[in-house]
């Protein structure tokens, strides 16, 4: 049992190790000159130190022993001198080091970002958005915490101990072996809470991201949060999940303060040995004082940076904790990575072609089965069947948000697992389901479709999407900001900018999906001759709950349980007295082909 523990512990000082490494070989290059000149800037700190503690026997012996008043003028002053040189090397150390500090969250923070853009959706619908964003928050600053304890704890902490206890020897060293007998229980005391404090920091770390995560969720789904009166109901549960965070710190409280009755218990054994030794060479043997108050200064100032020396393991592995868990989110391999070669799309006809396509989610019960659909260049098709189908899911594999499990989609021949992603979106317009904004102005939302769009392009999409009028009528007309997701704006009015961000992309691939959904009847139908005219001389893949909007597609594909079961127009279609698009447009009480009113 005490072998098997052993090696957990070697594994785990290993992986510190390897996380501090890792850290240093990342950063510390691109910041040498930085940490060179805080680091100069530390070891005046520690020979000013030093130095106070070594002048207290001539301060003593001199001014009060032996009355030298010419030597008074003289040690003052460089008394003085030293702590205003270090006054100045502690400020000049702790702006340098604050400066690589954020500079390092910075860069982390950028790369964090980058990196999470690279990954795959299926990533993003795997993982809560609100638990990434707060374990990103809480865990970023690790990485700069770890290099600045290590440079801070070297060069001024352990530099100052180590002169200071220099100081110490030359001045006595029988006192200085009494002070070193008490630090071998001290270290070892040490290294137990900071093994436990390893797993309570992770651990609260986990909760913590489920507290931000909770409240974060909450604040967006207020409205349905009031509307349901869940207040009770979530109060419980953030309540329950707050008190396991509070108990977590507790427990990370009470370890991480351990140190101090252990640190400070062993400090007054060492002092009262050193006192009493003192004290009594004084008394029987007549030893002068300066060297024992120059000890005595050193002993008390050595104190802190020991102090701190002490806590250091308990500090890095909780920042090493945080470095760590940022480090596996930036070792997330993307799961769609592209072939070496993958060449760059190139689009003449626009023709989308689904070959025996097989999709599932995970492990899960497959979405699509065999799926063979071609959608002509130039020409619309629609996707209708009921829900679960599959049909939002072709919409989904077309600009690669996940790859098939079985066969391939082409598009004018090009396998899209072949080309790269950017190319294949950069062909490709899309509006989905759930209309989404970004903070900003209305202008800028919808700039996103092609960031070298023109206001008189914006514009014009506007209008195409039937928006323009009612962004005149907002507070700042196009500069006007739509508030967290568009919250200002009603359902409609948000689809109808994202159709115009669609619209203004000016891709030769359009992919609609229940584009329409938010929208009321009126909306509907301006909306609708507005995408009749965004369509033409486009390929369109549409995918429709309401039959209406999909009369006027050149062919029509009926799915059902991730099969292809009927395709054709909708005159062919709805001919077909057996056929599920006619079953599917009858129950729609016949909104397309209404019969005339009786007398």
């Amino acid at each position: 049992m005490k072998a098997h523990k052993n090696r957990k512990s070697e594994v785990s000082s290993s992986t510190v190790a390897g996380t501090l490494k890792r850290v240093i070989a990342e950063n510390g290059r691109d910041h040498i000159g930085g940490y060179a000149f805080a680091i100069s800037c530390l070891i005046l700190v520690a020979a000013s130190t030093a130095f106070t503690a070594w002048i207290m026997e001539a301060v003593v012996n001199e001014a009060f022993a032996n009355k030298r008043a010419d030597l008074v003028i003289l040690i003052c002053s460089a008394i003085f001198g030293v702590f205003v040189l270090r006054g100045f090397a502690s400020y000049f150390e702790a702006v340098t080091l604050a400066k690589i500090g954020n500079n390092i969250v910075a860069r982390y923070q950028r790369r964090l970002y980058t990196h999470l853009m690279g990954l795959s959706v299926g990533f993003f619908s795997e993982a809560r958005s609100a638990h990434l964003a707060a374990q990103i928050s809480q865990n970023v600053t690790g990485i700069r915490d770890v290099l600045n304890l290590t440079v801070t704890s070297t060069a001024r902490d352990f530099l100052t101990l180590i002169a200071l206890i220099g100081v110490m020897i030359s001045k006595d060293w029988v006192l200085s072996l009494i002070v070193f007998a008490v630090a071998p229980p001290l270290l070892y005391a040490l290294r137990y809470v900071s093994r436990r404090l390893r797993v309570a920091t992770k651990d609260a770390i986990e909760v913590n991201s489920h507290v931000l995560g909770a409240m974060q969720e909450t604040i967006q789904g207020i409205a349905i949060v009031k509307a349901f009166t869940m207040e009770r109901q979530l109060d419980d549960k953030v309540t329950n999940i707050i008190e396991t965070a509070e108990k977590r710190a507790n427990r990370i409280a009470r370890l991480s303060e351990r140190t101090s009755p252990l640190t400070e218990s062993f400090a007054g054994l060492a002092i009262a040995s050193v006192l009493a030794y003192a004290a009594f060479r004084s008394i029987y043997d007549n030893v002068p004082p300066g060297a024992f108050f120059s000890f005595v200064t050193a002993l008390l100032m050595a104190y802190d940076p020991a102090r701190r020396l002490a806590k250091l393991q308990v500090q890095i592995e909780r920042a090493v904790v945080n470095a760590r868990m940022i480090y596996a989110l930036l070792d997330l391999q993307p799961q769609q990575r592209e072939v070496p070669d993958a060449a760059e799309l190139v689009v003449t006809e626009a023709k989308i072609e689904l070959r025996n396509v097989g999709f599932a989610y995970g492990e899960g019960v497959p979405i699509l089965k065999g799926v063979d659909i071609v959608a002509e260049g130039g020409k619309t098709t629609a996707l209708v069947g009921p829900s679960g189908a599959g049909k939002s899911t072709i919409i989904a594999l077309v600009p690669r948000f996940y790859d098939p499990t079985e066969g391939a989609i082409l598009i004018d021949g090009q396998d899209i697992s072949k080309v790269t992603k950017s190319s294949l979106r950069r062909q490709l317009a899309y509006v989905s389901q759930q209309p989404y904004l970004f903070e900003g102005s209305i202008r800028d939302n919808i700039r996103y479709g092609r960031p070298e769009a023109t206001d008189v392009e914006i514009e014009e999409a506007a209008r195409l999407a039937h928006a323009h009028d009612f962004i005149l009528s907002q507070p700042k007309g196009y500069d006007t900001p739509v508030g967290e997701n568009g919250i200002t704006l009603s359902g409609g009015q948000r689809q109808r900018l994202s159709i115009a961000r669609a619209l203004v992309r000016n891709a030769p691939i359009l992919l609609l999906d229940e584009a329409t959904s938010a929208l009321d009847n009126e909306s509907e139908a301006a909306v609708q001759k507005a995408l009749d005219v965004a369509m033409k001389g486009r390929t369109v893949v549409v995918v429709a709950h309401r039959l209406s909007t999909v009369v006027k597609a050149d062919k029509i594909v009926v799915m059902s349980d991730g099969h292809v079961i009927e395709q054709g127009s909708h005159e062919e279609l709805a001919k077909r007295p057996d056929g599920l698009y006619a079953r599917l447009n009858n129950l729609q009480a016949s909104p397309i082909e209404k019969p005339a009113e009786e007398d």
